[in-house]
């Protein structure tokens, strides 16, 4: 993905960029594969702000993904790559041999035209749908199910990959983009290749405008507030926390704590901990 550079030609366009879109073939999405998407604005169904900091941002329509992908022994061709406005990676939409229209995530190297299948026996190449028992160790893979016939639930961001490092008995070991090291059962299905649109994150917002667009409020620093709205609140002037360690704004630990719970039924599949 190309990224397009602005010159300081207005304070917003300062330090701005986007990305070309040089890999779009249209905007206008498949009808069929659209619905209305409600904006929550981290408000619960009693209409309180549970979480903080979200709201307005422009409409959207949602896009139905094909994360299942079990369509088995049905080719399907690449017809467009489009932009999602509900997720930083691109999406494609396949024509089936059967008639059927899908959207799938957009693996990067994929072109218009290209064929992909899913299916135990389906070719090692990009795009392709298989059992982790198929799949050679070292492959890259995204799209990753959890639980067998699920749908894909890990390593679906834009440029993130997972790799297989391992099998023993019923279960893969995968090494995740976060740096963590976990089991999957072989039957999980997983895509081949690496999710496209690699530069999304190298993109610089420049404005605030652009963060209302995403549908992100402002946020305030708790050192800035009086001591009865926030616990880092109150004091003469710039001063530090003024506590042992960072806390939320109701009393509990924050700023690099684990929130994990302990005891987990997937304690015993994590080899290896996340990094950050």
């Amino acid at each position: 993905m190309a990224i397009r550079l602005y010159r300081a030609y207005t304070p917003g366009t300062r330090n701005r960029s986007v990305p070309k879109f040089d890999e779009i073939i249209r905007s206008k999405p498949e009808r069929n594969l659209t619905s209305g998407k409600h904006p929550k604005q981290g408000r619960n169904n009693r209409g309180v702000i549970t979480s903080r900091h979200r709201g307005g941002g422009h409409k959207r329509l949602y896009r139905t993904i094909d994360f299942l992908r079990n369509k088995k022994n049905i080719s399907g061709k690449i017809k467009t790559i489009e932009y999602d406005p509900n997720r930083n990676a691109y999406i494609c939409l396949t024509n089936y041999e059967d008639g059927q229209k899908k959207y799938i995530l957009y693996p990067r190297g994929i072109k218009i035209g290209d064929t992909i299948i899913s299916g135990p026996t389906s070719p090692i190449s990009i795009g392709n749908t298989l059992p982790l028992t198929n799949i050679p160790l070292g492959t890259a893979t995204h799209n990753i199910e959890l639980t067998p016939g699920k749908g894909g639930q890990l390593v679906r961001a834009a440029g993130t990959v997972a790799k297989i490092i391992a099998k023993e008995g019923q279960l893969v070991t995968l090494r995740l983009p976060s740096g963590e090291i976990r089991l999957i059962p072989q039957k999980c299905l997983a895509t081949i290749g690496q999710m496209g649109n690699v530069d999304a994150n190298n993109l610089r917002i420049g404005k605030a405008g652009s963060k209302r667009w995403l549908g992100k409020r402002p946020k305030v620093r708790g050192v800035v507030m009086n001591p009865i709205d926030h616990p880092h609140g109150g004091g003469e002037g710039r001063v530090p926390i003024g506590r042992k360690k960072p806390l939320t704004p109701w009393g509990h630990p924050a700023l690099g704590k684990r929130s994990r719970k302990n005891h987990k039924y997937s304690d015993t599949l994590i080899l290896r901990r996340r990094i950050n």
